[in-house]
């Protein structure tokens, strides 16, 4: 049975599409086979795979009954890497699902038949606590939070450790924090050397030894619609995500 991991923190621009594109793609390259989930109405990891976010089937249409789960499936350009994408129709899935039964189990249910298909399910969260969260969090048997190394990271990630709490109280009681990953760091600054230091004394075990830093490579690789390891192998970011993978794998 594959494990499906919701790559959540509600901040944006902590590095979270990045981690899910770029950490699949390391996983992958290392012949383990990968599903992403883009369940973040921005579509960000669509496009960071070279799927077309506007007329791909996507998710949305397999919530909404329109499609199966199949026929919004992805091959991307690692043969064991695929995709499900988002859509910016996924905003107005979280009024169209208030009224569902069992609402919070959506995504589950869906997921559930295809999961030991794979080694590793990852879901793109949207940067929020949103309906769309929760249903990623319910799916869920592990958490992974990225933190950006800078003056706020810290703020508002007791709301999301307290909704994750709510959630394993009583929606998935195996959901479980996978790790906390610091992303964008610089090491020429004090201010990243503090954050770290923060972090790793609220969370201590918990934080993974892998540190992604701030690197050009991996920044600019989503607009070549590549994970950093296609769009250069040698860059310190794509060798930060795979120090993560198997990191990751041993954890």
């Amino acid at each position: 049975m594959g494990k499906v991991i919701a790559i959540a923190n509600q901040k944006g621009g902590v590095g979270k599409t990045t981690t899910t594109v770029n950490l699949a793609a390391s996983l992958a390259a290392i012949d383990k086979r990968i599903l992403i989930v883009d369940f973040d109405p921005q579509g960000n990891a669509t496009s960071g795979v070279n799927i077309d976010k506007q007329t791909s089937p996507n998710i949305y249409q397999v919530l909404a009954g329109e499609i199966s789960l199949q026929e919004a499936m992805h091959r991307c350009e690692l043969p064991t890497l695929f995709a499900i994408p988002g859509h910016r129709n996924l905003a107005a899935a979280e009024v169209e699902l208030v009224d569902q039964e069992r609402r919070e189990y959506l995504l589950k249910e869906i997921l559930d038949p295809i999961t030991d298909q794979y080694d590793f399910v990852f879901i793109d969260c949207p940067p929020s606590l949103s309906l769309l969260t929760i249903n990623a969090l319910t799916a869920a048997d592990g958490v992974l939070i990225p933190i950006q190394a800078e003056y706020y990271a810290l703020e508002g990630v007791r709301d999301l450790m307290d909704t994750i709490h709510r959630v394993k109280s009583s929606l998935n009681q195996l959901l479980a924090i996978t790790g906390i990953l610091i992303t964008m760091y610089d090491e020429r600054t004090n201010l990243s050397q503090q954050v770290l230091h923060d972090v790793k004394t609220h969370f201590g075990d918990s934080l993974y030894a892998t540190i992604i830093p701030r690197n050009v490579r991996l920044s600019e690789a989503p607009s070549f619609g590549k994970p950093a390891i296609l769009h250069d192998m040698r860059s310190k970011g794509a060798q930060a995500y795979l120090k993560l993978a198997k990191e990751f794998l041993n954890g």
